[in-house]
């Protein structure tokens, strides 16, 4: 996995304020799909910039992972097998795959966005989204939601 795309677990208070503030704005758009982010950012106390830069880094961890949904987008080498190789990680972590959306190719380039279901409390996610990451063929895999 590379250095940027590591996964830590830790305690609230070891997080820095602003990352916390960006989860609660986080909440309010998700809780008002109305508001804006300047609004949500404002009544928070960040800037809409802090919001930006780190709402892909932060999200609560749930302590029973057992029936929760993840939504990874991943970037891929257009060639036969990729998502086969892909979906064969899926299956070793014992996930039930929910959906699975390709893009058309641009410039040797595809873009697969897949929903899991994560059966087994046991199921390390991290380690799964490493395993992926590191098949041949793939340039990059995100996390875009989780329920």
């Amino acid at each position: 996995m590379s250095e940027n795309n590591q996964y830590y677990v830790i305690r609230k208070k070891a997080v820095p304020e602003v990352l916390l503030k960006v989860v609660e704005v986080q909440k309010l758009l998700d809780a008002d799909p109305g508001k804006t982010v300047q609004e949500a950012s404002a009544e928070i106390g960040i800037s809409r910039s802090s919001y930006y830069k780190y709402k892909d880094d932060i999200f609560p961890f749930h302590d029973n992972r057992q029936g929760k949904n993840i939504t990874c987008v991943i970037e891929v080498q257009d060639c036969p097998g990729v998502i086969s190789t892909i979906l064969n990680v899926f299956a070793k972590y014992q996930t039930n795959i929910l959906t699975i959306h390709q893009s058309i190719p641009i410039n040797g380039i595809g873009v697969l966005t897949i929903s899991v279901d994560i059966l087994s409390i046991t199921t390390d996610v991290s380690a799964m989204l490493e395993e992926v990451e590191n098949l041949d063929r793939i340039i990059n895999v995100k996390i875009i939601a989780r329920e």
